[in-house]
């Protein structure tokens, strides 16, 4: 009667744990990144490669997890781009550690370093540029996308130093989009002239094309913009986006 009672007990356990598990199965796996986003990236979003390098086997072991765990149909949107920003930004920081030391992502692959790394998901194999193209823009219409993925450069939007979650994605969206726009270093913005990142240069058609760029800085601007504003584009600068 005791050893039934102790079984008892242990599956009780044991299905106490598994239904934690399920609940909380997103929070838990996005927390171990959240943290080393939190120890190793700055409110600027610079990156510390030299100290994120000691813990390189963590970060693997996150982008381990995601690939075996891909996301679902009955995933809402929200959560399966959540998914995809954080698999992007997770592979590229690990890119860089995995051949550091280096002055610009550039100087890896010949500069193909976003269609030459395969990541596997499940039994399907992705390219950082078939992610951010195909999985995230084309499936679900947010330009704003361009905001959340990190190309490790000193001219990409900076990268978050926080993970990317289902409950926090449309907060982040909003508040990223505004402070890239508003800060100086990436676009200078004027009532008569807007000098902006060359991203809205290269993906004009996900903003709704060159004659609509006004319009869209206008939306997230906190300058008044003239419709009728000469559109001018900035250099962009590889560099290393390291502290």
């Amino acid at each position: 009667m005791k050893k039934l009672w102790i079984g008892f007990l242990l599956l009780v356990v044991l299905i106490t744990a598994c239904d934690k598990n399920i609940v909380n199965n997103e929070p838990q796996s996005h927390a171990s990144f959240d943290a080393l986003l939190t120890k190793y990236v700055d409110t600027n979003g610079n990156v510390d490669y030299v100290g994120f390098k000691n813990e390189e086997a963590k970060l693997l072991a996150y982008i381990d997890w995601l690939k075996s765990n891909g996301p679902e149909t009955t995933w809402s949107d929200n959560k399966q781009m959540a998914y995809w920003i954080n698999l992007y930004n997770a592979y590229t920081i690990y890119t860089i550690l995995v051949e550091h030391p280096v002055n610009s992502i550039l100087d890896i692959d010949g500069g193909m370093v976003w269609t030459t790394r395969q990541i596997m998901v499940g039994s399907q194999a992705y390219t950082l540029d078939q992610i951010e193209k195909n999985k995230l823009l084309a499936a679900f219409g947010e330009p704003k996308v361009h905001f959340a993925v990190n190309c490790a450069a000193a001219s990409c939007p900076p990268l978050l130093n926080k993970a990317w979650t289902e409950s926090n994605i449309q907060q982040y969206y909003t508040s990223q989009t505004k402070a890239f726009i508003n800060n100086p270093t990436y676009n200078t913005i004027t009532t008569d002239t807007i000098e902006i990142s060359k991203i809205f240069d290269w993906y004009a058609t996900d903003f709704g094309g060159n004659s609509q760029l006004v319009n869209y800085i206008q939306q997230y601007s906190d300058h008044t913009i003239s419709n009728n504003a000469v559109v001018k584009f900035k250099s962009y600068n590889w560099d290393l986006n390291a502290q």
